[in-house]
């Protein structure tokens, strides 16, 4: 997980102008308090802001993300995400590239085989 996190913070890196991460500190560092953020912090977020979330039909999930972005970015040395939109794109950009590994190192699952 944190070397997809790594991968992702990379390419916003590189695909926003506001996303100013220098050195491999910033990287290792940012992926592990993402991977922290999103294990402990956002669950609870998640369940003291339940009733916004649904409210808002799911949205306020994003702005809780972009939280675990701001986190990660005041935590990690040499990282700054600047403007909202930099933060959106770059959880949008988490998203994709986490669902993507996902997709290509799950386990396969087998069919179970019935005998006749």
């Amino acid at each position: 997980m944190w070397a997809t996190n790594v991968v992702a913070l990379y390419l916003a890196h590189r695909l926003f102008a506001g996303v100013r991460i220098h050195g491999w500190a910033g990287y290792v560092i940012g992926a592990a308090a993402l991977a922290f953020a999103n294990a402990i912090l956002r669950p609870l977020l998640t369940i003291l802001t339940l009733p916004l979330v649904i409210v808002s039909l799911g949205f306020f999930l994003l702005l809780i993300n972009v939280a675990m972005v701001a986190f990660a970015a005041w935590v990690a040395p040499d990282f700054a995400v600047h403007g909202f939109w930099d933060y959106v794109g770059t959880v949008l950009v988490l998203w994709l590239v986490n669902w993507s590994a996902q997709l290509l190192f799950r386990p396969k699952r087998r069919r179970p085989t019935y005998a006749v």
